[in-house]
């Protein structure tokens, strides 16, 4: 491969970033400088770490920022589930039914088929 981009994981990342952002819109204006920052700063970081490992001159530190982009993943992971919890997707600033709520049912659907798909490759790069 000749640069980071070719990376199907990176690849994925950025549109889970993409995800994120999308999401995160929906919160309510409280959160813009609390939750939905800190997961669209969680998001970013893993591509970035995966680049800029891939942009290293050692495997040794290649596997550094792959251990970084994991950790980044898995903080997400944890945000996400908070975000769920406290039921930060509301619309019409009214809480639903979890199950009927298509925020929550997003951001259920960005914690398994999004994060944990780049998780486990990052797991078994390092």
């Amino acid at each position: 491969m000749k640069n980071f981009r070719e990376l199907i994981v990176w690849q994925k990342s950025i549109q889970l970033v993409a995800e994120i952002y999308k999401t995160t819109n929906s919160f309510p204006e409280s959160e813009k400088f609390g939750l939905t920052s800190q997961m669209c700063r969680s998001a970013i970081s893993i591509p970035s770490n995966i680049a800029e490992g891939y942009a290293s001159s050692t495997k040794k530190e290649y596997a550094r920022f792959l251990t970084m982009a994991r950790s980044s993943a898995a903080e997400l992971e944890t945000q996400i589930i908070i975000s769920f919890y406290a039921q930060l997707c509301l619309i019409n600033k009214r809480i639903m039914p979890r199950s009927s709520d298509p925020c929550l049912q997003k951001v259920t659907k960005l914690k398994f088929k999004k994060i944990m798909p780049i998780k486990n490759y990052l797991s078994e790069a390092v």
